[in-house]
């Protein structure tokens, strides 16, 4: 299996902190702080006792995009107007300031009902996806999808998926011609342009970064947390439900009640990890929740098309998998440079919040260090 990374076509170029009694329950696990393009060793490890971890910078950024369903294949309803999505970028002060000669960037797309929170813990390293990419020397981009935290959306029947898709392709655009901007003036005019992206997604945002990297063929690796391939009954129930309650409002909750959302994500993650997790759930807007399964049906077919190297993690204790949803991923990309496949025992769908999240973020690193 060939593990060389497409280079994209030539044309094509925040977060809030969960409770910190989240800290305590744990020993925390702390990724190598060794930069990507160097293997950790022991001779390595004897030669530099000396040197510290590399401290890791925060920037919000904004990128204005249009909510329309340009070349996503997916036809559904938008209003059609400009928005800015925002995002922070995490990494080294070389990586954020683009002074490290064009690092990977790490793009990372959440689910339904969840947010930029998902992936971004700065304060408790042993949930901390973005932070701990980071540290293993990876620059991050966290993003909240339109609709969502800091990418408000006043209509939530204003999107669709199709523009979903759209939304993050004009995102990665933007970041390989450096075409978007820094929130606070005081860091800089001219944040770092991308040379390569992976695109990482969970739940629906995977299905979201699946599609994208099917349909417009410009990222150069893609990691898909919890995509259900055929989706359970409780999955189904859910969406349902949504469907009815936007019939009377804009936004639907994700989970009828705050433990039943917990019930949707996880199956291992420590009870104060759940709870933190439900004060920061957000409504779905309704646009999505209409689309959501033309976004199933079109990311199967997407997926044939996506080249690009991808890595797929899975937890045994997905309640949102339909039975063989797991053993059928793989055979969804059959032009990919190289699948690869990670299933945790015991885990739900949140991998990046539950018990096992050291060994996901672990896995995760040693695949992006081996492209």
């Amino acid at each position: 299996m060939s593990r060389t990374l497409l280079s994209p076509r030539a044309s094509l170029a925040p977060a809030a902190l969960l409770a910190t009694a989240i800290g305590a329950l744990l020993p925390l696990t702390l990724l190598p702080a060794t930069p990507s393009s160097a293997a950790p060793s022991a001779r390595a490890a004897s030669t530099s006792t000396s040197q510290k971890a590399p401290s890791i910078v925060r920037r919000d950024v904004s990128f204005l995009v249009d909510n329309t369903t340009t070349g996503s294949g997916l036809p559904c309803s938008t209003d059609g107007r400009a928005y800015r999505v925002r995002g922070t970028l995490i990494g080294t002060y070389d990586q954020v300031n683009g002074y490290d000669g064009g690092t990977l960037t790490n793009v990372l797309v959440h689910d339904a009902g969840t947010g930029a929170w998902f992936w971004d813990l700065p304060s408790q390293r042993r949930y901390d996806y973005a932070g701990g990419l980071a540290r293993a020397g990876q620059l991050v981009l966290v993003l909240d999808r339109l609709g969502y935290d800091a990418s408000r959306l006043s209509d939530g029947r204003a999107t669709c998926m199709g523009a979903q898709v759209s939304m993050l392709h004009q995102v990665i655009q933007k970041l390989y011609g450096g075409d978007y901007r820094y929130v606070s003036a005081k860091d800089g005019p001219n944040p770092p342009a991308a040379q390569r992206i992976v695109v990482h997604g969970h739940g629906t945002g995977a299905a979201i970064a699946a599609t994208e990297a099917g349909r417009y063929q410009d990222v150069n690796g893609v990691v898909l947390m919890s995509w259900a391939r055929t989706a359970s009954s409780t999955a189904q129930r859910e969406l349902d439900r949504q469907q009815q309650q936007c019939g009377s409002r804009d936004f639907a909750s994700f989970g009828a009640t705050r433990a039943a959302f917990a019930r949707l994500l996880f199956a291992s993650a420590p009870s104060a990890v759940r709870e933190a997790a439900e004060r920061r759930r957000n409504g779905v807007p309704c646009g999505d929740v209409g689309s959501q399964q033309l976004l199933d049906g079109t990311s199967g077919n997407a997926t044939q098309r996506v080249t690009a190297p991808v890595l797929l993690l899975n937890g045994t204790r997905d309640a949102r998998q339909a039975a063989g949803s797991i053993d059928a991923q793989s055979r969804a990309f059959p032009r990919s440079r190289g699948v690869s496949h990670r299933t945790f025992a015991g885990a739900g769908s949140a991998l990046p919040l539950e018990a096992q999240a050291p060994q996901v973020r672990s896995a995760v690193v040693r695949w992006l260090r081996s492209r």
